[in-house]
């Protein structure tokens, strides 16, 4: 098992979204020097200049810690850690352009929750696989996270889960604040599956809800979607433990009841009966990642014969027009079973 180094002071968080941004303002407030990469040079820009990310976090000031640049390299010298915040299925593409420059021995912590469609890879598996990055290295952040209100200082708890506890520790040290609460597991593969099950149990929840169905049906969505998710974690390795703390029902709890949550908002679209295509241009070009991840995860449930109805009848209605209102039907028709 690998050793971490010497405390975390100088990090590098390589995507400029809400999320990474957000976690940027985390670390600079925990007391890092955080260099911020943008994708985009305006990006850049007003976050160096104006410490604003008008882009994807406005109206939320930036603490002067973070410094921003396009210039990969400039954003890679001298750290002591790397975060990626690139969404998840483009994990991979900007891998083939950050590997041969992520320092050889820090702690790379991912933001990105999915499975990569096609291969059916974790993001852990990715950055492992074709960032060359020893697995005991890459350290996941999960939990009840909603960007927005994160920024605005507003308390919560989250997880960091790695194979090596010590580096997870690390990581929790540089990045707990007042408000940040970071907790440690070793449960890597129940961390991941749970974070990426929740964005689609979010978009059936946002259904439900643009169809006026009420808290029961909501409560129910949520708590089945939760039994659904965590039979194929299990299946997969992971603790059933997992899905009853922060990673999985704390996580699953926040994206399905709160307006923030770009996948509940986007099935309230959906519920509208306006297609996929639709729904997604009037997000506005925020990434829903419940969309992608309905593919991807039932593709993961059909190789391992996991029955997961919810997450097959949210790809139904993303993806084989089944309208919403049937969606409902589907669920409620089938055989009775046992809890």
């Amino acid at each position: 098992m690998s050793t971490p180094g010497g405390p975390i002071q100088r990090v590098a968080v390589l995507g400029a979204g809400s999320w990474g941004t957000t976690y940027a303002k985390v670390l600079a407030d925990a007391g890092r020097s955080v260099m911020l990469w943008a994708r985009r040079e305006s990006v850049a820009a007003s976050v160096r200049n104006e410490h604003r990310n008008h882009d994807y976090l406005p109206g939320v000031p930036l603490p002067a810690r973070i410094d921003a640049t396009s210039d990969f390299d400039e954003a890679m010298e001298g750290v002591d850690a790397v975060v990626l915040g690139v969404p998840s299925q483009a994990l991979r593409e900007n891998l083939r352009v950050f590997r041969d420059s992520l320092p050889p021995t820090v702690p790379i912590v991912s933001l990105a929750k999915g499975v990569e469609i096609g291969t059916g890879l974790r993001m852990s598996e990715v950055i492992e696989r074709v960032g060359q990055v020893d697995p005991d290295r890459i350290v996941v952040l999960t939990g009840p996270n909603l960007a927005v209100e994160i920024a605005l200082g507003r308390p919560t708890a989250a997880v960091l889960a790695c194979h090596d506890h010590e580096r997870a520790m690390a990581v929790q040290v540089a990045s707990a604040t007042p408000y940040f609460r970071p907790y440690t597991i070793t449960d890597v593969i129940g961390a991941e599956i749970a974070g990426t099950g929740k964005n689609i149990v979010a978009l059936a929840c946002g259904i439900a809800d643009g169809l006026g169905l009420g808290l029961n049906t909501s409560a129910s969505l949520i708590t089945r979607g939760l039994n659904e998710v965590s039979r194929l974690g299990v299946e997969l390795g992971a603790s059933p433990a997992t899905f009853a703390g922060l990673a999985g029902l704390g996580d699953l709890v926040a994206t399905c009841s709160s307006p923030l949550s770009r996948n509940r908002t986007l099935g309230g679209r959906l519920a509208a009966g306006i297609g996929l295509e639709a729904a997604l241009e009037a997000t506005g070009g925020q990434v829903a990642e419940g969309v992608v991840s309905c593919r991807s995860v039932r593709d993961l449930a059909l190789r391992h014969k996991i029955d997961m109805p919810i997450t097959e009848s949210v790809y139904q209605v993303c993806y084989r027009h089944l309208p919403p209102t049937q969606m409902i039907t589907y669920l409620m028709d089938r055989p009775h079973s046992p809890e």
